[in-house]
C-alpha cells in the first residue's frame, strides 16, 4: 500500500479527534512532565549563574605594607597577574583603604591613625575561590606583603551549598525526564490499546507495518508538540514570574534570584530542549506503543 503526507495527516487528525479524551490525557501528560523538567533544567542554569556570580564576588586581598615602596609594590602586583590562580587583580591605595576604613571604624580606633599607616591593597578575584590557599602560602611573608586575607569558611560553605543545589536540580530534572518518558508511553500505549482491533483488521486486509504506524507516529508527534508548548509556556510563566528576567543589580546583589537570572538565549535552548523531548518522546512512544500490536 502506498503512503502519502496526506494520508498519514488525515488518519492522524481523524483518530485524535476520534479519541479525543485520550488524546487530551497524553497531551496533559506531556504537559505536566516536561513543565517540571523544564523548571528543573531552568533552576539548575541559574543556580550555576549564581555559581559564577558568587566565585567573581569573592575576593582575596593581599595587603602591601605602608613601608613599600613603588618597585616592590608593582613586583607584587606583576607576580599576581601572573599567578595562575589569578582572574583578575584591582589596585587600591593607601588613600582608598584609609577611606574605606572610615566607614566600618568607630572614630576613637580612627582618630589614633592616619593614612599613611594603612597599607595600599590588590583585590584579587580567583578562577576558583578554593585555590585562594594556595595564593595565600604563595604570597604570605614575602617582601613587601602586609598579609594575605581570604573568607576561607565561606567559601567551603558556600561551595557545598552551591554543589548540593546542583546535584538536586539535576537528579530532579533526569528522575522526571525518566517519569514523563514513562507516563508518556503508557498513555499512548493505552490509546493504541483502544483500537487494536482496527491494528489487527488493517494488518489482515494487508496493511504493511510502516502504513500502520506512520500515522501512530504522526498522533504521537502531535501529541508531544502540544504537550511540550503547554510546558514552554509554564516554563516562561516560571522565568517571568519569579523574576529570572530581571539582572544583577548593585540594588539586587544579595538577591538570590537576581543572581540566578538568565538570558533570553539560555531560556530559549530550554524551551527548544523541552520542545524536542515533548516531540521526540511522542514519536518514538508511539512506534514502541504500535509494534506489539502489529504481529497477527
Amino acid at each position: 500500500m502506498a503512503l502519502s503526507a496526506g494520508y498519514v495527516g488525515r488518519e492522524a487528525a481523524t483518530n485524535l479527534w476520534r479519541n479525543r479524551l485520550m488524546t487530551a490525557a497524553a497531551i496533559l501528560t506531556v504537559a505536566v512532565s516536561l513543565a517540571l523538567v523544564g523548571s528543573a533544567l531552568l533552576l539548575k542554569q541559574g543556580a550555576s549563574k549564581a555559581t559564577e556570580l558568587w566565585q567573581n564576588g569573592v575576593q582575596t586581598i593581599v595587603w602591601v605594607k605602608p613601608e613599600a615602596g613603588p618597585a616592590q609594590t608593582n613586583a607584587i602586583g606583576t607576580q599576581l597577574h601572573q599567578s595562575p590562580y589569578v582572574k583578575t587583580c584591582t589596585y587600591r591605595n593607601q588613600a582608598y583603604d584609609y577611606n574605606e576604613a572610615k566607614i566600618v571604624l568607630p572614630p576613637d580606633e580612627l582618630n589614633a591613625t592616619s593614612q599613611a599607616q594603612y597599607p595600599a591593597s590588590f583585590r584579587c578575584v580567583l578562577n576558583d575561590p578554593s585555590e585562594a590557599p594556595a595564593v595565600y602560602q604563595a604570597f604570605h611573608g614575602k617582601p613587601g606583603v602586609f598579609d594575605v586575607k581570604y573568607p576561607g569558611q565561606q567559601i567551603k560553605t558556600m561551595q557545598s551549598v552551591i554543589r548540593v543545589l546542583q546535584w538536586v536540580f539535576l537528579t530532579v530534572a533526569v528522575v522526571l525526564l525518566l517519569s514523563a518518558s514513562v507516563l508518556i508511553l503508557n498513555t499512548i500505549r493505552m490509546a493504541i490499546f483502544a483500537r487494536r482491533r482496527e491494528v489487527s483488521v488493517m494488518k489482515l486486509v494487508g496493511a504493511t507495518n510502516w502504513f500502520i504506524r506512520l500515522p501512530f507516529m504522526a498522533e504521537g508527534m502531535i501529541q508531544g508538540l502540544l504537550g511540550a508548548g503547554v510546558a514552554v509556556l509554564v516554563v516562561l510563566a516560571l522565568y517571568f514570574g519569579i523574576g529570572l528576567n530581571k539582572g544583577s543589580t548593585a540594588a539586587t546583589t544579595n538577591s538570590i534570584i537576581a543572581q540566578m537570572s538568565l538570558s533570553g538565549w539560555e531560556v530559549f535552548g530550554t524551551c527548544l530542549l523541552v520542545s524536542v523531548v515533548g516531540i521526540g518522546v511522542g514519536v518514538v512512544g508511539s512506534a514502541f506503543a504500535v509494534r506489539r500490536f502489529l504481529d497477527v
